[in-house]
């Protein structure tokens, strides 16, 4: 799988998760946050860590660790995945 491949599939795992009910295409700046700090984290609470703090920081709402964490696990697998580290 090419990197392009692994980021669209990230994306979309981002906008089915929608953890504010507000549109799969409300969330497209911390999609390519989040997208891009999955390039450099293999750690799934460092990345939940990311998550958390980016989706906080653009709508002021918080959500749970827990959530971010199971977010965290979903792109971390798609990146092994694509790089065949399964």
């Amino acid at each position: 799988m090419e990197n392009i491949e692994m980021n669209q599939k990230a994306v979309n795992a981002l906008e089915e998760w929608d953890p504010f009910h507000l549109g799969a295409s409300s969330y497209e700046t911390e999609t390519a946050d989040v997208v891009a700090a999955l390039q450099g984290i293999d750690d799934p609470s460092s990345l939940a860590k990311v998550i958390q703090t980016v989706y906080e920081h653009s709508y002021e709402q918080w959500i749970p660790f827990e959530q971010c964490v199971e977010m965290a696990y979903k792109l971390i697998a798609i990146k092994f995945e694509a790089k065949c580290i399964i």
